[in-house]
């Protein structure tokens, strides 16, 4: 992997037409041990953020022993990178084949659950495998309610009256029993932990069996950019957020007992920025060399406000519009999708032009996860940078809140 002092300094060597993304492995080791520092427990990365191999190798050598995983390749992923490290497999929904691969060959002994198919998957592979059923903990997932940019429970989650049934069943079986939730990814209020940690003791209290270990899921956010014309949100920061769910966890007396945590998005999104050029300045619109099926899918949802850097072209002599003025630019990807447009403007000096560069920071998360081969546009190059994305002067502009008109 080559390696530059920034991107600015990579985009002018390099020149490139391609999307290229900048991997800062220092500030993913600083994120990765933030939090174990901060939360109460064992943390397991959550794989499906960002599986990259160079991802992975970098957060088991800096100390995560754990991950989060959800299929077959992510299993494969994380026994490449760290072969001896626990694999919790808490994707609620599996096929039988994937359940009898994680428990046979890969020795996977932690598993979630929603539903009591899902039991009966799971007892049919035990018993075909002749593994003794106390040695494997079920968690099973209540559905919860939050506030986050991403709702997770619209999807998965049992009941509380479910779960109390669902836990009676698995520990009359002999399996261990868990609890577990997601609040959401990119969560906007501390207190949605409150609320579901409160669901989970009054499961547990009612259900009346051992409850060996409490997963409070993902949801921690990431801080990213915003709009310009507007207020800067408030967002909780780590250290308070984890204080807040330290003393929630208390409150209702699951400080006793073991905790995990699925961090994502927190741990990776700085890590990782990406540097694309613009193909074709169009009025106010920008023609960039990625897009929607590539690595911005969270600006097109918009979710998050992206930090961007304008890195003009030295070989551009003349331009037009003042440097100092920034201004919002409809963003349009590299396909021939007409769908493929950002959902709100970059904020870039009026002067960018084509053939110029853009540096979107901090998009670590999905970004690599959620990229496809639709049109034959695929970014696979990657980089290595040593100075982190916000260090020295602010970016220039943002992928803002707002949408525009044509």
């Amino acid at each position: 992997m080559d390696r530059y002092k920034t991107a600015v300094e990579a985009a002018l060597a390099l020149r490139p037409d391609e999307p290229v993304y900048c991997f800062r492995p220092k500030v993913l080791s600083r994120d990765a041990k933030n939090f174990q520092d901060l939360f109460p427990g064992k943390t397991a990365y959550a794989v499906k953020t960002n599986g990259e191999p160079f991802v992975l190798d970098t957060l088991a050598k800096a100390g995560i022993d754990c991950f989060d995983v959800a299929s077959p390749a992510e299993f494969a992923a994380v026994k490449a990178a760290a072969p001896q490290a626990e694999m919790l497999y808490m994707h609620p929904i599996k096929a039988q084949s994937d359940i009898r691969l994680a428990l046979e060959t890969y020795g996977i002994r932690t598993l979630s659950l929603d539903h009591e198919d899902e039991v009966a998957k799971i007892l049919r592979i035990v018993r075909a495998l002749d593994i003794d059923p106390a040695t494997i903990t079920l968690f099973v997932r209540i559905a919860t309610k939050g506030h986050a940019a991403y709702e997770l429970s619209k999807k998965f989650g049992a009941a509380p009256g479910h779960a109390v049934e669902l836990l009676q069943r698995i520990d009359r079986i002999g399996f261990k029993c868990g609890l577990c939730f997601h609040v959401g990814s990119q969560i906007e209020e501390p207190e949605t932990y409150e609320r579901a940690l409160a669901s989970a003791d009054w499961i547990r209290s009612r259900a009346g069996v051992d409850i060996v270990e409490l997963d409070v899921g993902g949801g921690f956010p990431a801080v990213y950019g915003h709009d310009p014309r507007r207020k800067v949100r408030e967002m909780p920061s780590l250290e308070d957020l984890m204080g807040q769910l330290k003393s929630d966890i208390s409150e209702w007396e699951f400080d006793k007992q073991p905790l995990v945590a699925e961090p994502g998005r927190v741990i990776v999104a700085h890590c990782i920025s990406l540097i694309v050029r613009v193909l074709l300045k169009k009025g106010r619109r920008l023609y960039i060399i990625d897009g929607i099926w590539a690595s911005l899918s969270d600006s097109w949802t918009g979710k998050i406000t992206l930090p961007a850097r304008f890195i003009p072209d030295p070989a551009r002599k003349t331009r037009s519009g003042d440097a100092d003025k920034i201004v919002p630019f409809k963003v349009c990807g590299a396909t021939c999708d007409s769908v493929d447009i950002l959902s709100r403007p970059f904020w870039l000096p009026e002067t960018v032009d084509t053939g110029d560069w853009i540096e979107i920071g901090h998009i670590g998360a999905y970004s690599l996860s959620l990229r496809t081969r639709f049109n034959g546009f695929y970014p696979d190059k990657v980089i290595e940078v040593d100075t982190p994305f916000d260090a020295g002067e602010a970016p220039e502009g943002f992928a803002s809140i707002e949408t525009m008109a044509d």
